[in-house]
């Protein structure tokens, strides 16, 4: 009866958003602070990331109120590329913290959900009235907006991902943000980038092997990824006879 009852009052406020769209952009403010607050340079298992002090934000009254404007906030009104872009990489930063502070302490996000109902296909919260799970987010929404960086800017919790950004992504400078966390993860040996010339081998994360289709229509990963390193680098990744191989993901939370 309770499952039942939230599905009702979640039914009820998605059509109420539906007739009643917002005239405002989500102000992600309070996220900004958060995460200036919570998020800081730190070594785990010996990779140098930004760690989340997730015992804290789960604590921290704003993050509550945050989630809670959320599901009161209606996106069908954000009009720009740029503008439902940066709200939905926010929004699934948001709600992946969320799982884990949820259930903190928690070892890895994966222990959130099970074999059968792995924790991406779990309600991570609900954004106008609606409930949206992590899939959702990324594979129904983000994906479908053709832009490969997302990869590089949504963040699962987990040591291996890309850092969570220390300031909330914004239409306004949305570009200028993706390039950089592009440029960063590719300067990361430990889970974003290794050359071995002695081997002729480069080692990447593996999230450019899992969504490798994302970057074949800007001419491949190794192509894209070349115009964010440095020239030495970009030489070495031009060379047609290079191997590449896939980082070990470490799916220990990122603090």
């Amino acid at each position: 009866m309770k499952n039942k009852g939230r599905y009702l009052q979640s039914a009820v406020l998605a059509v109420f958003f539906i007739f009643c769209p917002n005239s405002e952009a989500f102000d992600f403010s309070d996220w900004d602070t958060l995460v200036k607050k919570y998020v800081a340079p730190e070594t785990l298992e010996g990779i140098r990331l930004h760690a989340v002090d997730y015992a804290g934000l789960k604590k921290d009254t704003v993050f509550s109120g945050l989630v809670a404007r959320l599901e009161a906030y209606n996106p069908a009104s954000l009009e720009s590329h740029e503008a439902k872009l940066s709200f939905w990489v926010n929004v699934y930063n948001i709600l992946a913290a969320k799982m884990i502070t949820d259930h903190y302490p928690v070892e890895s996000i994966k222990d959130v959900g099970s074999f059968f109902n792995p924790v991406w296909k779990r309600v991570a919260g609900a954004v106008g009235g609606e409930e949206r799970t992590l899939n959702d987010i990324e594979h129904e929404i983000l994906r479908k907006m053709n832009e490969p960086r997302i990869h590089v800017a949504i963040v699962c919790a987990s040591i291996s991902c890309p850092d969570l950004r220390r300031e909330a992504y914004s239409a306004g400078k949305l570009n200028e943000q993706l390039d950089d966390q592009m440029e960063k993860v590719l300067r990361s040996p430990g889970k974003g980038m290794r050359l071995d010339e002695r081997k002729n081998r480069v080692y990447l994360s593996a999230i450019f092997k899992w969504f490798a289709e994302d970057f074949a229509s800007r001419g491949g990963v190794l192509k894209y990824i070349a115009r964010y390193v440095r020239a030495e680098e970009r030489k070495f990744l031009s060379n047609s006879e290079i191997k590449i191989s896939y980082l070990d993901y470490n799916w220990k939370v990122n603090r």
